[in-house]
């Protein structure tokens, strides 16, 4: 079903202004507006105007989730400067009415082949040697210049983080820059999740104790390893195959993490065919332990899920966290 109301507080009356205002020529009459699957913090939408051109569009309240596509909008920015995956363009972002709207291309889809998988686990590869500790820093991160790989989105110090922070899901993810990947792993990722979880009565003292002697484990399983730049939430429902079977990424969660975080996220909810991950050691090998730490590395989405959608993910925590 379409929605074409010509309300002006109507989610196709504020896209037709904002369309107006980017390109110059919305075209005739309001665009329609075809719901698709696009998670579950966004309302997502297929956008048609009278003249069959296409885009994608996200609609938030802007007070519920502030920044939340801005946010979204800077990590597309900041992956495609690395001119390494296909990212979609973002043709406009704005805040009006109540609502933040992020509008992005229309990405066409193709069939996931053989070449296809092969080709993204070399992008990720590729996208994972991009490390903070390499970047340089630009005054104007929206701007791409030319033999320049990273913007002011980066830590030139090498640290692991994000000079701002952003959204995992619909929770905010702080991305306080750490010079040591095992402290931001516990005081960025795991910690702040343990805590709201306890709050919520999602987890007990017992499982906190858990985690807390879990912790000093952690150096162990992760030796020193370059800040890698990362999607930050690679999970099969945040790639696309476009016409040419060539893999987009799409709603980044970025930061310079380890790059166990990536992987690992590939393999929580399945969808990645083995010649990804066979390409992708080929071009960046996996640590000799990877299993072990894609394992750790999966408690993040894991209690992000448990904090948004309740108990069901407590087993799978718990069973990781007691194996330790």
């Amino acid at each position: 079903m379409s929605h074409s109301s010509s309300d002006s507080s109507s989610p196709a009356s504020l896209i037709q202004s904002i369309l107006a205002r980017a390109t110059s020529q919305s075209g005739p009459g309001l665009p329609a507006l075809y719901p698709v699957e696009g998670g579950s913090v966004n309302s997502t939408y297929q956008v048609t105007t009278k003249d069959n051109r296409q885009w994608f569009s996200k609609i938030n309240d802007s007070r519920a989730f502030p920044d939340l596509l801005e946010k979204e909008s800077r990590g597309l920015d900041l992956l495609r400067m690395q001119d390494i995956f296909r990212i979609p363009a973002v043709v406009a972002r704005e805040t009006a009415r109540g609502r933040q709207v992020l509008l992005l291309e229309w990405i066409s889809q193709g069939p996931k082949t053989p070449a296809f998988w092969t080709l993204f686990g070399e992008q990720l590869a590729r996208l994972h040697r991009v490390s903070a500790e390499f970047n340089q820093l630009q005054s104007q991160p929206s701007q791409h210049q030319p033999g320049i790989t990273a913007s002011s989105e980066s830590n030139a110090s090498g640290s692991f983080g994000l000079s701002w922070d952003n959204y995992m899901g619909a929770l905010p993810q702080s991305n306080t820059p750490t010079s040591r990947w095992t402290d931001f792993f516990i005081q960025q990722r795991l910690a702040p999740q343990v805590r709201l979880a306890a709050r919520n009565d999602l987890l007990d003292s017992g499982h906190i104790r858990s985690f807390e002697r879990l912790y000093p484990l952690l150096p162990g399983i992760f030796p020193e390893e370059a800040p890698s730049l990362l999607h930050g939430d690679l999970w099969s429902g945040n790639f696309l195959c476009d016409e040419h079977s060539q893999p987009v990424l799409i709603d980044p969660a970025v930061y310079f993490g380890h790059r166990s975080m990536d992987m690992a996220m590939t393999t929580l909810f399945g969808g990645f065919d083995p010649g990804f991950y066979e390409a992708y050691t080929y071009h960046f090998p996996f640590p000799a332990n990877y299993r072990e730490q894609w394992e750790i590395c999966n408690l993040y989405p894991l209690l992000i899920h448990l904090n948004l959608f309740g108990k069901s993910y407590q087993g799978s925590i718990l069973h990781t966290i007691q194996r330790f």
